[in-house]
C-alpha cells in the first residue's frame, strides 16, 4: 500500500505531537510505503526527523514564498469569475454546514480545475476585476464598504492559502490529512484527479485554533472576518470530502459533528504510546518539583502554569517549576513574555526554562507531579507518556485531556491558575496520593493508549477503505 501523509507545518520539519504521531505511523507500518506532503512557509525549512527507510518522498508545498502580488498579462476570464463570485458569496455568508458544505466543496473543485487546466490561480485572486468582485461582494453582503487596501490583502492572503489546488495531486492508494483546514486541499484535489480515498485526522479542533489565532493577528478587521468565514466553509467541506473522519476524542468528535461532519464516517482514534519507552519512574526528586513537557507556544497558555505556580512557591516555598520544550520558529516573543513574567512575580531561580531534552522520560522522571495547562489540545502525548512513567498530572479541562487522564490525575477549568495551583498544591504534599494515582495513571495507559492499540485501529480503517474503493 502507497499512503500520502499530508500536514501543515509539522512533520518533518517540525518537533510536536503531531510529527511524533505521523512518525509513529510510519514506522510503526514498514510494510507500507509513505510519501509525506508538508505545507510550510517558503520552502527553507530543514528536517529535524531521521528519515524512515519506507519514507519514499518528502514534498514541501511552501504557502508563503513570493508574497508579493504578481501582475497578471491578462484578465482571468468569464469563467473563473463566475466561480470566484460563487466562492465569494458563500464566504460572505452564514455558513450552512452539510449540504451547504457539499455546495462549497463543489466551488472548490472548480476553482482547482481552473488551475489544472492552467490557469495561474494566485494570480487570478490577486486581479483588478477579482478585487472588484470582492468589494462588491461585501457590499452586498455587509451593507457597508470593504476598502481597496483591505481588499488587497485579503485576497492576497487568500491566494496564498488556496496554492495547494495548483499543485500536482499526490498519487497513492489512499491519503490520510493530519489535520483539518488547508491540508485537506491536497487530498480534495487527489480525489478529483484520482478518485483517492481520504482520512482525516484532528489532534486539535482547527477551526476553534484558528478563531484562537486570529484574535490577536495583526490584520484588518474586515480580513479577519473574511478568513474566518473562509475557514469556517473550508471545515465543513473538509468533512464532506473525507470518507473516514478519526478525531483523537469524543471532545473533536462534537466539535466535528456540530459542523456538519456525518456521524457515520466518523471513529475515534486515540494516540497511543509504547509502555517500554517510558519506563515506570522508581524515585523523585529531593524538591518537590512541577515539570511542563512540550513546545512553548500561546495555546500551552504558560502564562497560567506560572501564575499557578507563584501560589505553589508560596504554600510550598522550596518548590520549584522547570519547563521542557523548545520554542518554535515565530514564538519567540511569548517565550520572552513568559520569562518577563516569571521576573515580574519574583520566580527567578524558582522557574526555569531547560529547553530542548534528549529524551521525554527524562523530563517525567525530574518532577513529582506533571502540568498541562493549555487552552487548546486534541489529544496530548505528553499527558499520555507522563501517565505511561507512572507521574499524576494536573492539566486544563480541553480537548481529549480529560479523557486521557480520566481518576487518575486533577482536571481544572482552562485559565483557571487558582483551581490548577490547589491541585498542584495537594499532589506535591500528599505522596500516598501521588503514588496512587500514578498507579492508576500507568494502568490505565497499558488499558487504553498503547502504540500496538493505535497502529492496528488505522490499518482497519486504510484496509477498509481500500477494500471499498476496490
Amino acid at each position: 500500500m502507497k499512503v500520502t501523509f499530508v500536514s501543515e507545518g509539522t512533520y518533518p520539519f517540525a518537533m510536536g505531537g503531531v510529527s511524533v504521531w505521523m512518525d509513529q505511523l510510519i514506522r510503526g507500518m514498514p510494510d507500507y510505503r509513505w510519501d509525506v506532503i508538508t505545507l510550510t512557509v517558503d520552502g527553507r525549512e530543514r528536517s529535524v526527523w531521521e528519515r524512515p527507510p519506507n519514507l519514499e518522498k518528502v514534498v514541501s508545498v511552501p504557502l508563503w514564498a513570493g508574497r508579493r502580488r504578481r501582475r497578471p498579462s491578462r484578465a482571468p476570464g468569464r469563467g473563473f469569475s463566475d466561480v470566484y463570485g460563487r466562492f465569494l458569496e458563500m464566504v460572505l455568508t452564514p455558513a450552512t454546514m452539510g449540504d451547504g458544505s457539499k455546495e462549497f466543496l463543489s466551488v472548490l473543485e472548480s476553482l482547482y480545475r481552473f488551475a489544472d487546466w492552467g490557469g495561474d490561480l494566485m494570480s487570478a485572486i490577486t486581479a483588478n476585476e477579482s478585487l472588484s468582485q470582492l468589494m462588491d461582494a461585501w457590499y452586498w453582503s455587509r451593507s457597508d464598504a470593504l476598502n481597496l487596501s483591505d481588499a488587497v490583502i485579503a485576497s492576497d492572503l487568500l491566494g496564498h492559502m488556496l496554492r495547494p489546488l495548483a499543485e500536482p495531486p499526490p498519487q497513492a492508494d489512499l491519503v490520510h490529512v493530519s489535520m483539518n483546514g488547508l491540508s485537506m486541499l491536497v487530498a480534495m484535489s487527489a480525489k478529483w484527479r484520482y478518485g483517492t480515498p481520504a482520512v482525516l485526522s484532528e489532534h486539535g479542533v482547527y477551526l476553534r485554533e484558528r478563531y484562537l489565532q486570529y484574535v490577536n493577528e495583526p490584520v484588518p478587521h474586515s480580513v479577519r472576518v473574511l478568513l474566518l468565514s473562509f475557514f469556517r466553509r473550508l471545515a465543513g467541506a473538509a468533512y464532506v470530502a473525507a470518507d473516514r473522519i478519526a478525531p483523537h476524542s469524543s471532545y473533536n468528535r462534537r466539535w466535528q459533528v456540530r459542523n456538519g461532519a456525518d456521524p457515520s464516517r466518523i471513529r475515534i482514534m486515540y494516540n497511543g504510546v509504547d509502555p517500554k519507552e517510558f519506563p515506570v519512574a522508581t524515585g523523585e526528586p529531593d524538591v518537590p518539583t512541577l515539570v511542563f513537557m512540550g513546545r512553548v507556544d500561546p495555546l500551552k497558555d504558560l502564562h497560567t502554569l506560572i501564575r499557578a505556580f507563584q501560589i505553589v512557591r508560596h504554600r510550598i516555598p522550596n518548590a520549584r517549576l522547570r519547563i521542557f520544550g523548545g520554542v518554535p520558529a515565530g514564538n519567540e516573543s511569548y517565550h520572552e513574555s513568559c520569562v518577563e513574567l516569571i521576573e515580574e512575580l519574583g520566580l527567578q531561580g524558582a522557574a526555569t526554562f531547560e529547553g530542548r531534552v534528549g529524551s521525554p522520560v527524562d523530563a517525567y522522571h525530574a518532577g513529582q507531579v506533571v502540568a498541562l495547562t493549555s487552552i487548546s489540545e486534541g489529544f496530548p502525548y505528553t499527558v499520555v507518556e507522563a501517565m505511561a512513567c507512572g507521574r499524576p498530572c494536573v492539566v486544563t479541562n480541553v480537548g481529549g485531556v480529560a479523557e486521557a487522564v480520566g481518576e487518575a490525575g486533577f482536571v481544572v477549568p482552562p485559565r483557571d491558575y487558582r483551581a490548577a495551583a490547589d491541585a498542584m498544591v495537594r499532589l506535591l504534599l500528599d505522596a500516598p496520593l501521588r503514588r496512587h494515582l500514578g498507579a492508576l495513571s500507568h494502568a490505565r495507559v497499558l488499558e487504553r493508549f498503547t502504540l500496538r492499540q493505535s497502529l492496528d485501529d488505522y490499518r482497519s480503517v486504510y484496509r477498509e477503505l481500500l477494500g471499498a474503493r476496490a
